[in-house]
C-alpha cells in the first residue's frame, strides 16, 4: 500500500472507530443503566404486595444512564479539546512572549503549509518535563500543546519534528479518537467511582436496617444474584479496560504519526533526536493526567513502562517503546541519505 493510500485508510478507520466508540460508550452506560434496573427489579419481584415493600418496574437508573452517556458523548465531541487543554493548564499563545515562543509559532506555520492543514492553535504548558500533544475533533480547530521544558529543551530542528508528528496526528484524525477517549475514560472511571460508592452505602444501610421488607426469607432470587455480580464486576473492570484501550490506540499510531512527521520535514533524523532528549528528562509531565497520557508525544507518566518491549508493555504503556520509535526513524534517515548519495553520484555509462 502506498504511502498516500495508507493514510487515507487511516483516516477513515479513525472516523469509523469514533463512531463504533460512541455507540460502544452509549451501550456501556445502558448496561449500567438498565442492568441496575434489572438486578433491583429481580430482586424485589418477590416482595410481598404492600405499601411497605418496594417493587422496581420503572427502569429509571437505566433510562438516567442512557442520557447521562448521551450527554457525555455531546459534551464530549464539542467541548473534549477545551477541557482536554483547561486540565493541564496550557495558556494559548496569542502573542508570542519570547524567542522561544515565537520560534514554536514560526515552526508551527511552517509545519501547516507543510501538512496543507490549516494552521492550529497554539499552546504552552507551564511544565519543565518536555512533552507535547494535539487535541481537536476537526482539522480545522485543532489545537497544539507544548510543555514550557520541551521549548527550553529542543532546538529548532528538534522542535520542527515533533510539532510536525503533532501535526501528523492532526492529520490522520487521531486527534479525534484520542480526545473523545481522554473524556470518555474520565467519564468511565468518575461513573464507576460513584456507582461504587452508591453501592457500598446501600450495603451498609441494609445491614444496619434488619432485612427490610424481605418477610424474614433467607438467600434470594438466583438470577438477581448472579445480574447484580455480572454488574458489580462490570463496574469495577469498566475503567481499567476503559484505560487499556485509549493505550493499545494511542500505541498503534504513533508509528504512522512518526513517519508522517519526517515526510513533513524531510528530517527523520530531528525527531529521532527531539525523541532521546525527552526520553532523557529525568522527571514526568505533571500538568497532564494519566487519562490523557494517549494524547502525549511520550508517556507523561516516568515512562518506565514505555521503555519495556514485550506483554508488560503492551498492556500497561501508553506509547511504543521510544527506542524503538528512534531505531525506525534513523532507519528512514539512512534510506534517504542513501538515495540522495546514489542520486548524487555520476553516471557509470
Amino acid at each position: 500500500m502506498t504511502a498516500p493510500a495508507n493514510l487515507f485508510a487511516q483516516q477513515e478507520a479513525n472516523r469509523r472507530r469514533s463512531t463504533w466508540l460512541v455507540a460502544g460508550f452509549l451501550l456501556f452506560f445502558a448496561w449500567v443503566g438498565f442492568g441496575g434496573d434489572i438486578a433491583w427489579y429481580l430482586a424485589t419481584a418477590d416482595l410481598p404486595a404492600s405499601e411497605q415493600a418496594y417493587r422496581h418496574t420503572v427502569p429509571f437508573i437505566g433510562i438516567v444512564a442512557t442520557l447521562v452517556a448521551g450527554g457525555i458523548c455531546l459534551f464530549s465531541w464539542k467541548k473534549g479539546p477545551e477541557r482536554v487543554l483547561w486540565a493541564t493548564g496550557a495558556k494559548e499563545v496569542f502573542e508570542p512572549a519570547s524567542e522561544l515562543e515565537q520560534r514554536l509559532v514560526n515552526v508551527v506555520e511552517e509545519m501547516a503549509i507543510a501538512s496543507g492543514l490549516p494552521k492550529p492553535r497554539i499552546f504552552v504548558v507551564p511544565d519543565p518535563d518536555p512533552n507535547a500533544f494535539a487535541t481537536g475533533i476537526v482539522p480545522e480547530k485543532a489545537a497544539v500543546a507544548v510543555t514550557q521544558g520541551l521549548l527550553a529543551t529542543l532546538d529548532r530542528d528538534e522542535l520542527q519534528g515533533v510539532v510536525a508528528h503533532e501535526m501528523a496526528h492532526i492529520q490522520n484524525f487521531d486527534t479525534r479518537l484520542m480526545t473523545l477517549l481522554a473524556a470518555m475514560v474520565g467519564a468511565i472511571a468518575l461513573m464507576s467511582d460513584g456507582m461504587g460508592r452508591m453501592l457500598r452505602h446501600t450495603s451498609v444501610g441494609r445491614s444496619g436496617g434488619g432485612g427490610g421488607g424481605g418477610g424474614g426469607k433467607k438467600g434470594g432470587n438466583p438470577l438477581a444474584i448472579i445480574v447484580l455480580v455480572l454488574w458489580v464486576i462490570t463496574l469495577i473492570l469498566a475503567p481499567v479496560i476503559s484505560r487499556f484501550l485509549a493505550m493499545a490506540v494511542s500505541r498503534k499510531r504513533e508509528y504512522l504519526a512518526d513517519a508522517t512527521a519526517a515526510q513533513f520535514t524531510r528530517n527523520p533524523l530531528a525527531l529521532a533526536s527531539a525523541l532521546e532528549k525527552v526520553d532523557g528528562a529525568a522527571g514526568a509531565t505533571r500538568a497532564i493526567a494519566r487519562g490523557a497520557a494517549h494524547l502525549c508525544i511520550v508517556d507523561p507518566g516516568e515512562r518506565r513502562l514505555s521503555a519495556k518491549e514485550g506483554l508488560v508493555g503492551d498492556i500497561f504503556a501508553s506509547h511504543p517503546p521510544i527506542q524503538q520509535r528512534v531505531i525506525r526513524l534513523r532507519g528512514m534517515g539512512y534510506a534517504a541519505a542513501k538515495r540522495d548519495a546514489a542520486g548524487a553520484s555520476p553516471s557509470s555509462v
